[in-house]
């Protein structure tokens, strides 16, 4: 016991550096980790008392502690004995095929990272990129909400910019937690996204499985009143105006406000650009018939050196006007309609249509495929018979003045070549009427097909 043991130099160190290894992960890193976690929950609760809906205590759960609550989830142990008999393969390999979905979709998010670092850089981009206004937001309506109720918000998609516009400008309600697609999945992009909050979902159709793991995800979520923000149309619009939505996420929204206490309020959110960054992306796509965008990152990466180098030089100018409207919301528990996910899809569509915002960049190009080649004048005058014309006070009209709007949405088409002024006339440029009519379907629920009388001079003695 007393006798001395000749060890070579590099064994030694190998058995030092486990030795400090154990030590750390007994006894060094667990209180490390105690000490942070009781720094995050002093800030949380610091938090919580400016935010007028409080983070929920199950959106800070540790991450690996919430998919171990979904593997072991009654529902999806169901759904993994059903898939291992119908697939042939043994239990454990379909848990762990569960355990992988659940991996895939369950988010781990950071309060510190969401307010510290993606509020910012959601107000700095927003802001850098366009004028932001809100064009109506009943507050009134929104504060009534039940403070026990989960709120959802459910939006248009007319671009990746939504995420960052929508996470600016409800900064100081709560931490939403978006469901994002497939091309969130790239890292890094995805870890920075599911410390944010997202949880990932696939549209293609997979197995009942992966569909099980996710509809008890988003009934946990829904059951413990997490903010959520979903895009019931499923994608981006590719022709500009609004799809049907799809009712996957608001079937599972609905079955989880059927089993839970709380009440689910959706809040049916409307945005609206002057320009929309991937728009060429999009009309070509439309015109392919399909949904595989083109965007290649050096396509990105190009247009943002060009962008930067304006901004440097002194030529940038903004892309107008990015807008967001807040519609009625809409109580699951008070509500009086068809108690079906397709009925609530439709009414969530309608109330989100109603306060879509009306932008110049919009309006004059609906004049303009409406009449054809217009004067300045004709232009203002037509601007004002379609604001006259609206059932709904939803237009943002740039400082309260019609010939600045037309202004604004005749500088933005021309400096991008949409639209070419010849003697004092403007017309639609060759080759881009798909892009004027992307811009215009956005608001075409909203006004007249042909809202300009015959006669422009009767209207302007009016």
């Amino acid at each position: 016991m007393t006798g001395s043991v000749t060890l070579p130099v590099w064994l030694f160190v190998l058995i030092l550096a486990f030795a400090a290894v154990t030590f750390a992960s007994h006894f060094l890193f667990p209180s490390v980790r105690w000490f942070f976690r009781r720094r995050l929950e002093r800030a949380v609760a610091q938090l919580n008392t400016r935010l007028e809906r409080p983070i929920q205590p199950f959106k800070l759960l540790r991450r690996y502690d919430l998919i171990q609550r979904l593997c072991y989830d009654p529902e999806v142990t169901r759904a993994i004995v059903d898939h291992a008999h119908r697939t042939g393969v043994r239990e454990d390999v379909a848990f762990e095929e569960a355990r992988r979905y659940a991996r895939e979709i369950v988010p781990s998010f950071s309060a510190s990272l969401y307010f510290g670092v993606a509020i910012r850089l959601a107000r700095a981009l927003s802001n850098a990129l366009y004028r932001v206004r809100l064009v109506r937001h009943d507050h009134e309506a929104l504060s009534a909400i039940d403070p026990d109720a989960t709120v959802v918000f459910v939006m248009n998609h007319r671009s990746n910019m939504d995420y960052v516009l929508v996470t600016h400008l409800a900064a100081d309600s709560s931490a939403l937690s978006y469901a994002v697609g497939e091309w969130a999945q790239v890292w890094p992009l995805s870890r920075l996204i599911r410390a944010m909050g997202a949880y990932f979902i696939h549209r293609r159709t997979r197995n009942d499985l992966y569909r099980r793991v996710l509809e008890r995800y988003v009934h946990l979520a829904t059951v413990n009143g997490v903010t959520q923000a979903i895009f019931p149309e499923g994608g981006l619009s590719l022709d500009g105006g609004m799809a049907p939505p799809r009712l996957g996420l608001l079937k599972y929204l609905v079955d989880g406000a059927e089993e839970g206490e709380r009440d689910v309020v959706f809040v049916p959110v409307a945005l609206n650009y002057d320009r929309v960054l991937e728009d060429r992306i999009l009309t070509r796509a439309l015109k392919r018939g399909g949904r595989r965008f083109d965007a290649r990152i050096g396509v990105v990466a190009g247009f943002a050196l060009r962008h930067l180098w304006r901004r440097v030089t002194g030529r940038y100018h903004k892309f107008g006007y990015a807008s967001v409207s807040f519609g009625s919301p809409l109580s699951w528990k008070n509500w009086t309609g068809a108690r079906t996910p397709e009925a609530l899809g439709d009414e969530i569509m309608s109330r989100i249509g109603d306060v879509v915002p009306v932008l110049p960049v919009p309006l004059v190009a609906h004049l303009l495929l409406a009449k054809g080649p217009m004067t300045r004048g004709e232009i203002e005058l037509g601007f004002t018979a379609v604001l006259r014309a609206l059932e709904r006070p939803v237009a943002h009209v740039p400082r309260g003045h019609r010939d600045y709007a037309v202004e604004v949405g005749l500088r933005t088409l021309t400096t991008r070549g949409l639209v070419i002024a010849e003697d004092g006339v403007y017309r639609i440029a060759e080759d881009e009427t798909d892009l004027l009519k992307f811009y215009a379907k956005s608001i075409a629920h909203l006004v007249a097909e042909d809202p300009v009388p015959p006669d422009l001079s009767a209207l302007a003695r009016s």
